[in-house]
């Protein structure tokens, strides 16, 4: 049986206020979509911000419902910050029982649509099929299936460009106590993944043109993020973005109108969680 999980096709960050989140990655150079509302029993919405290949989003919860009280909980005991890493697939079903075939536990496959409005002024339809890992075969955060149903009302040509020259998911970072054993375990969720050791942990490579997993020790973490304060991330989840731009120099202007503070890293420039809705952003050329 093949495994049917081809890479990362997007990430989100859960975060507190969704006005205020959409503001300030506006502020940090990005290209903010249109509010997309889903459905009152989901009782939430989300800004998504394009690449090429991948793409991130923030997620407001708007009101408490049933189907959302899950999310709540996790936002209250958690923290904002970055959640949840969704996985590329083909087909949600058959990847349910593909991966069930293969021993690796599934949960909630489901579907759900969202309106989009379109550049010419109408309204289109974005429609998903997901399926999650279930919490016993991931090490920490969530990690769920994404099956894009309207590719071409969610990859639109005039989300893909960014004031800092953004274009891609280069990694996903978390800080954990024993990085190899959590590789290990996160390296079953994709197909063509592999494990290296490196320097701070541990890096999972997730499949062909996606971003890899990156896990730190708590000691490498603080010394590669020397400003970081890591109570400002959240609990049990992941801890950042990497982000390809193709000019290091328009994040600089990005981030100085903004009066945003830039760090330096050995990789580019990165924004504290604290100025990022939970979650540590770094920025490196291409």
């Amino acid at each position: 049986m093949n495994h049917p999980v081809k890479g990362v096709d997007h990430v989100f960050l859960l975060v507190s206020n969704l006005d205020e989140a959409a503001k300030r990655y506006a502020e940090l150079g990005f290209t903010i979509s249109p509010r997309g509302l889903h459905s009152a029993a989901k009782g939430s919405a989300n800004h998504t911000i394009m690449f090429p290949e991948d793409y991130f989003e923030l997620l407001g919860l708007l009101k408490k419902t049933p189907g959302n009280a899950g999310r709540f909980e996790a936002l209250e005991r958690m923290g904002e910050g970055l959640h949840a890493i969704a996985c590329r697939i083909d087909d949600a079903s058959e990847a349910s029982k593909a991966l069930g075939d293969l021993g690796i536990a599934t949960e909630g496959l489901g579907s759900f649509e969202r309106p989009v409005p379109l550049p010419d002024g109408t309204e289109g339809i974005a429609a998903f099929s997901t399926v999650a890992f279930t919490s016993e075969e991931v090490p920490f955060g969530t990690v769920f299936m994404c099956q894009h149903r309207t590719r071409e009302t969610v990859w639109l040509p005039e989300l893909i460009k960014h004031p800092n020259s953004a274009c891609g998911l280069n990694a996903i970072l978390a800080v954990s106590e024993d990085p190899q054993q959590d590789a290990d375990a996160f390296a079953r969720l994709w197909a063509n993944s592999t494990v290296a050791k490196t320097p701070t942990g541990a890096q999972i490579e997730t499949g062909k043109a996606s971003a890899p997993l990156e896990l730190f020790t708590p000691q490498s973490l603080k010394e590669t993020y020397p400003w970081l304060d890591v109570s400002s991330l959240p609990k049990g989840a992941f801890a950042g973005l990497r982000i390809d731009v193709q000019d290091i120099k328009k994040v600089r202007a990005s981030l100085d109108a903004a009066n945003i503070a830039a760090h330096p890293t050995a990789k580019g420039l990165a924004v504290a969680p604290v100025d990022a809705c939970g979650t540590i952003v770094e920025f490196v050329a291409k």
